[in-house]
């Protein structure tokens, strides 16, 4: 056996799969540039590590259940003047993260508020920090089949290890008493321990109808809005944009059609004797 066969076999028995993988050229690299022992053995290892961090970041963007992948990079923030790009690259920062703050992304369908709800989680991961998204529909629907299992303390732990979870789509659909009481005990969970991102078409003066009493939505947006920051987006949709492009509509039927839900002005619902008053925002909240 030469010794490249010896070293093959030790680095198998190893799992140093990437070393193994790279051993030869590695090797012909270092017969050429004759670096020192220190800086060879250096590179040699820095292949397996870097092989490894990308095999963790793929693992953790596939438990996190994203719809997909996307970045700011993509994001075609001059097609959203409403958005103050300075906001999102604060974002980008995950300080957010950190503090166990939250996101509330709020629009019309199509504005994109799911890419940069999904571009934050990506990038958490890309920092290290768990995220896991899900629908409101899906998380609520989970925990209630949960609840009704007797088996809801042990799913939700789900919903609270992640640094992030994203909740998408929260107002599509209405929820009934237990929807709206487990999102309760979910944001109060959650609350100062980890980061919520979450994207809804309806402003929060519609939260009401949404959980189907006023009292529990105040309740759950002053936990949730407390340590926050709002980005409301006024804009037209990426989607109708692209089928206007192709041909499919025209500026026309878009200037005719209805108001979307959600794009009035944000307001808040009245706050309940007992709980501390509300401020109102205006296009963007930042929470204390």
């Amino acid at each position: 056996m030469t010794a490249i066969e010896r070293l093959q076999s030790t680095l198998e028995s190893l799992s140093l799969t990437a070393i193994q993988a790279r051993l030869e050229s590695l090797l012909e690299q270092a017969s050429k540039a004759a670096p020192s022992y220190g800086d060879f053995l250096l590179e040699v290892l820095g292949t397996e590590a870097e092989s490894r961090h990308q095999r963790y970041l793929k693992t953790r963007l596939q438990l996190a259940h994203l719809p997909y992948v996307k970045t700011f990079a993509q994001f075609d923030f001059a097609f959203q003047p409403s958005i103050d790009e300075r906001q999102i690259r604060e974002l980008q920062t995950l300080r957010f993260v950190h503090e166990a703050s939250n996101v509330c992304l709020l629009g019309p369908p199509g504005v994109g508020k799911t890419h940069l709800a999904v571009a934050l989680a990506e990038a958490a991961i890309q920092a290290g920090q768990a995220a896991y998204f899900m629908t409101a529909h899906e998380l609520v629907t989970d925990l209630g089949r949960a609840y009704r299992e007797g088996r809801l303390d042990r799913r939700m732990r789900i919903y609270l290890a992640p640094k992030v979870l994203v909740i998408d789509e929260m107002g599509y659909l209405p929820l009934d008493d237990l929807g709206a009481t487990i999102f309760f005990q979910l944001v109060s969970a959650r609350y100062e321990r980890g980061s919520i991102i979450l994207t809804s078409n309806k402003s929060y003066g519609d939260w009401g109808t949404v959980f189907g009493d006023p009292i529990i939505a105040t309740a759950i947006l002053d936990r949730l809005l407390h340590h926050s920051t709002t980005i409301n987006i006024r804009g037209e949709s990426y989607r109708l944009k692209d089928r206007r492009r192709a041909g499919l509509i025209s500026g026309r039927d878009q200037d005719q059609a209805p108001d979307a839900p959600g794009a009035g002005p944000l307001a808040l619902p009245p706050t309940p004797p007992g709980l501390p008053p509300k401020r109102h925002a205006s296009g963007v909240r930042k929470g204390a």
